[in-house]
């Protein structure tokens, strides 16, 4: 480690513990794990039949919490340099917000709770970092990772290494045994085989599941079955034959929690949530054409860390960043867009926002979210084309786009909605739920986006790139490869109020 390292530390309250990781951040951007601790805390159970955390769990959790925070007083770690973050019991508790606050109050932790889909995020940077090059067919075919929690189902379906959608699915191993805890056999169970046959069917969707060659299975139990049955990829990562994987199962699914703690060496607390996970693992192993399980050894926690890194590494968030537009264009070519429109709008809102910097003063994360709403800014035609920007809108605020927290896509679905039609006004109340620098952001966002979209009205790309020129309050947009430009003309007319009122320049084509 270089001079410039420090150590970090990133908690994680899940649904059936509290682990902990402590490492060192280079200067460089490597990281190094230094120690790890986890509680058992049945958090997920209480979740899941009452709806909330109980006051015992509260109290047991705070108290887990306090331990660990003596724990980090003697590696002098504290502050800002403490992540929290919670996952799908919490986000499931109706009184989560209280949860956060007592947390807050008694340990100074300022906790996350994490979403599904940055779970899905979070465990991909981690996935790719344990495979490493070690598994050349992983990016060069299809791939699904998957990871089953306590109460969510964590998927990604991926293509040469590059996503082409992402699930976080309310199907966990805690849930699963609340409802099938009657029943005599978990391999003929009916619910559990109805949750199975309708998730392979969405993810057949997106992906014929037998062209599948690399199935990724990351989490506890499969790191059981791997330490078990499975051989070392690298010191990150475990293979198991398909087979073997398929005989294991068979030979373990009937098992009793007793026999689970005592054949596999497992705690009470695993031993109760093992056998449904490889159950749904194996279902799903079997949809796909993949001749062997890979069983990463990390989890989200890793994740995180590498995220810390990525600020970094210029070029780790590039790639990055690729993914998330491989995800939106999926998403679009779900709603059949036409995308050779959509790329080149984008191109155009690319160009714009590069020459305007000085004007917008927006970031490279921006950029990137004005990219992904061009790319999906007329997905709404595929409902109607009347008022298809409020279909738009609707659309990606309930979609599920690889890397994008809530929060964005809320704010890329109002910039898709404001590409055309009427201006924001108070009465909008998706509007008016965003930040306030949301709203400005989504504003300068938008005023991009209606220019940029007007040089090509016709989807014709008569216009083949652009450049800008100022002229004291004028913007001149100077063309290529252009022949008859009225209808553009025309379409600039009429979307440039927004960007005159948002950056004060008229705006006129050349």
């Amino acid at each position: 480690m270089d001079t410039n390292s420090h150590p970090v530390a990133v908690l994680e309250i899940g649904s059936t513990g509290i682990r902990l990781i402590v490492a060192e951040i280079s200067g460089n951007g490597q990281w190094q794990v230094l120690d790890r601790i986890g509680k058992p805390v049945a958090l997920g159970k209480d979740v899941f039949n009452s709806g909330q955390v109980t006051r015992e769990s509260l109290l047991e959790c705070l108290s887990v919490l306090r331990n660990f925070r003596e724990f980090l007083k003697g590696w002098n770690i504290s502050g800002s340099d403490v992540h929290v973050i919670a996952t799908s019991a919490l986000r499931a508790a109706r009184n989560r917000d209280m949860f956060t606050d007592r947390v807050m109050l008694e340990t100074g932790f300022n906790l996350k709770i994490v979403e599904g889909i940055e779970e899905n995020r979070l465990m991909y940077l981690a996935v790719q970092f344990a495979i490493k090059n070690d598994l050349p067919l992983f990016w060069r075919g299809n791939s699904m990772i998957l990871e089953m929690g306590g109460g969510s189902t964590e998927i990604m379906l991926l293509r040469r290494g590059q996503i082409v959608s992402a699930h976080s699915l309310r199907m966990g191993t805690i849930l699963i045994n609340q409802a099938i805890r009657r029943s005599a056999s978990w391999a003929e169970d009916r619910y559990l085989q109805e949750n199975l046959r309708n998730t392979a069917e969405l993810l057949g969707t997106e992906m014929e599941l037998s062209h599948v060659r690399t199935f990724v299975v990351a989490g506890s139990d499969a790191r059981v079955a791997a330490l078990q049955v499975g051989k070392e990829l690298n010191e990150n990562c475990f293979t198991i034959l398909r087979e073997t994987f398929i005989q294991f199962v068979e030979q373990v699914q009937n098992y009793s929690v007793e026999e689970c703690m005592n054949k596999l060496q497992i705690n009470s607390a695993e031993a109760k949530i093992f056998i449904p996970g490889i159950i749904v693992y194996r279902y799903l192993l079997e949809k796909t054409g993949a001749a062997q399980v890979v069983v990463p050894n990390v989890s989200i926690r890793e994740g995180l860390l590498i995220d810390l890194a990525l600020g970094i590494d210029s070029g780790l968030r590039e790639d990055f960043y690729s993914q998330i537009y491989a995800s939106a264009i999926n998403l679009g070519r779900k709603y059949h867009f036409d995308e050779a429109h959509h790329r080149h709008v984008a191109d155009f809102c690319l160009t714009m926002f590069d020459s305007l910097i000085p004007e917008h003063g927006m970031n490279r994360r921006d950029r990137m979210r004005l990219e992904v709403a061009a790319l999906l800014h007329d997905i709404g035609m595929f409902i109607r084309a009347s008022g298809h920007q409020m279909h738009g809108q609707y659309i990606v605020s309930n979609a599920e786009i690889f890397g994008l927290h809530r929060e964005e896509l809320e704010l890329i679905a109002n910039v898709i909605r404001y590409h055309r039609g009427d201006l924001p006004n108070p009465a909008d109340i998706n509007y008016i739920a965003l930040q306030r620098e949301d709203r400005i952001r989504m504003l300068k966002m938008a005023a991009i986006l209606r220019v940029a979209d007007a040089l090509d009205r016709g989807h014709s790309r008569q216009i083949k790139k652009i450049t800008l020129e100022r002229k004291n309050e004028t913007i001149i947009i100077n063309t290529e490869g252009n022949r008859d430009l009225s209808l553009e003309q025309i379409g600039l007319e009429e979307k440039a109020n927004m960007f005159q009122d948002v950056f004060g320049y008229k705006i006129i084509l050349n």
